[in-house]
Parts: structure tokens; C-alpha cells; sequence
């Protein structure tokens, strides 16, 4: 085929084209600029179309793969590209994310304070943060289960004692946080 034919039988497709394209895009414009890019493909690579293939299939083809290939890159442009209304400060405080470094601090900090508990103290506690129940931590360490809530409840004290940075400074945040939204 020669290339005088085949421009005659792509041009001889365009209305059918731009029917198939009108489906895709519901805009007369936006399939007109469909077409014609199906069309300028079609026509840069018809060196490399072997004789016998269905040219029209191959057009209708060219122009469904434009089309996908060209509304993936508008999806990838908006999700890279997003409005500056949409990144406000609160929604930036919280969705950011960070690098562990203070949760490790934390850990830390959480692990020396227990460490430090008195060990019928520490024992209890352990075992209430790990799921068991009052009477089952009484069972295994032989002790009333009145003993249990009481030493729980004294572990829980010193450790609020001795985590009250972890407090105050949550307290200094939230108060920042709310003074800022208001």
C-alpha cells in the first residue's frame, strides 16, 4: 500500500473516529483533539503497519490507547499538583508524618520508668498492660485481688510522675493547637 492510499483510508475514518472518540470524552472539542492525534500516529508510524491488517481495528485501537495513555497523565498531573486551598496548616499538622525519632524517646523514656517501678508494682502492671484480668494476675501472683487494683493503680501514679514532661508538654501543644484554630 502505498502512502497516498493509505492517507486516503485513514481520512475516510476520521467520522468514525470521532463517533468512537466522542464516546470516551463527551466533548466535541476534546474528541476533535483525540482524533487528531489518533490520526497523526497513525500516519507517523504507517511505515511499520504490515499489509494485512485491519486498518480501521487499528485506528480505533491507536485512538482508545491516546485516550488511556492521556487521561492516566491528567490523573498523575492532579494527584502531583494539588490547590493550595486544600493544604492548610491544620490538615498539614496532622497528616504529616515524621521520622520515629521522638517515638523512640518516648519508648525509651516509658521503658526506664517501668524499670524503675518497685517490682510488686511493676509485676502487676505489666501483666494488667499485657490483658489479663484482676483475678487471673491474683491467681498467678498469689496475692488478693484488692492488692492487684491497689498496686495497678499506685504503678500507674508513679508513672504519671515520672512521665509529667510527656504531660505538660502534650497539654502546651493541644492549648497551641486550639489557640491557633480559634
Amino acid at each position: 500500500m502505498t502512502k497516498l492510499d493509505f492517507n486516503k483510508l485513514v481520512v475516510s475514518q476520521e467520522i468514525f473516529l470521532k463517533r468512537y472518540a466522542l464516546r470516551f470524552t463527551a466533548d466535541q472539542d476534546d474528541a476533535s483533539d483525540l482524533v487528531q492525534d489518533t490520526l497523526l500516529k497513525a500516519v507517523c508510524s504507517w511505515d511499520s503497519l504490515p499489509e494485512d491488517v485491519n486498518v480501521k481495528g487499528w485506528l480505533f485501537t491507536i485512538l482508545k490507547n491516546t485516550y488511556i495513555n492521556n487521561y492516566k497523565r491528567q490523573v498523575r498531573k492532579n494527584k502531583v499538583f494539588t490547590q493550595s486551598d486544600d493544604i492548610s496548616y491544620e490538615r498539614l499538622l496532622f497528616s504529616a508524618t515524621g521520622n520515629q525519632g521522638e517515638s523512640k524517646f518516648i519508648l525509651d523514656d516509658l521503658k526506664t520508668a517501668l524499670f524503675n517501678l518497685p517490682a510488686e508494682y511493676e509485676s502487676p502492671f505489666t501483666m494488667y498492660f499485657k490483658g489479663y484480668k484482676y483475678h487471673e494476675i491474683a491467681d498467678q501472683l498469689i496475692i488478693p485481688i484488692g492488692t492487684v487494683k491497689t498496686r495497678i493503680y499506685v504503678a500507674r501514679k508513679l508513672l504519671k510522675k515520672s512521665l509529667t514532661s510527656y504531660s505538660v508538654n502534650l497539654t502546651k501543644r493541644l492549648g497551641e493547637r486550639l489557640s491557633e484554630t480559634n
